[in-house]
């Protein structure tokens, strides 16, 4: 007997039930640290078309390179850098978000990761989320970071921003779930 997925197995499209709390666009709230930047960009399906229903979910460190403590999320928590937001697409498969260049974080055997963005992907007819970084262009310490240097050097652009002004603060970043600029996902 062959079984096939219905909407009720996937991640999505039924985001706004229960999670209208987490959309945030702006994760600066509540932070004094760190140079604020802001990521635009797209979602794109295997043939360069945009996704309409997508959602991107951003986890982060503080500006120090902290994580908030697991017991500090949540609705009622106080305000501070949460590090973390949800962020719909529009139907043209654009995002925006303002955050913080996060600090280096210690990693697997004390190696130190270079700043970045860890995002989930969610959208109609994925099974599961899809898990990819972002890192921040010009930034010495990622050629030293174990998790970006997994990665093959052709496929490795594919988490890079890129600058669009001369300071660095604005940041373009696209997604693309299929073909030949494939964004690299891991397996988590």
């Amino acid at each position: 007997m062959t079984r096939r997925a219905t909407p009720s197995q996937t991640v999505g499209p039924f985001f706004s039930i229960g999670f209208s709390w987490l959309e945030r666009t702006d994760l600066t709230e509540g932070i004094v640290d760190g140079p604020r930047v802001t990521v635009r960009g797209r979602v794109l399906d295997g043939d360069g078309q945009p996704v309409p229903d997508a959602v991107l979910e951003i986890w982060q460190a503080d500006a120090h390179g902290r994580y908030r403590p697991e017991t500090d999320r949540g609705p009622t928590a106080p305000a501070s850098f949460l590090g973390f937001g949800r962020v719909p697409v529009s139907d043209a498969g654009e995002f925006c978000f303002t955050t913080i260049k996060p600090g280096r974080v210690d990693g697997a055997n004390g190696l130190q990761q270079a700043p970045h963005l860890a995002i989930s992907i969610f959208m109609r007819g994925l099974l599961k989320r899809l898990v990819t970084r972002v890192y921040f262009p010009d930034e010495p310490s990622n050629n030293s970071d174990p998790v970006f240097g997994s990665v093959p050097i052709a496929r490795r652009p594919t988490l890079l921003a890129r600058a669009v002004d001369a300071e660095g603060k604005n940041l373009l970043w696209d997604v693309h779930l299929q073909g030949d600029h494939e964004t690299v996902f891991f397996d988590c």
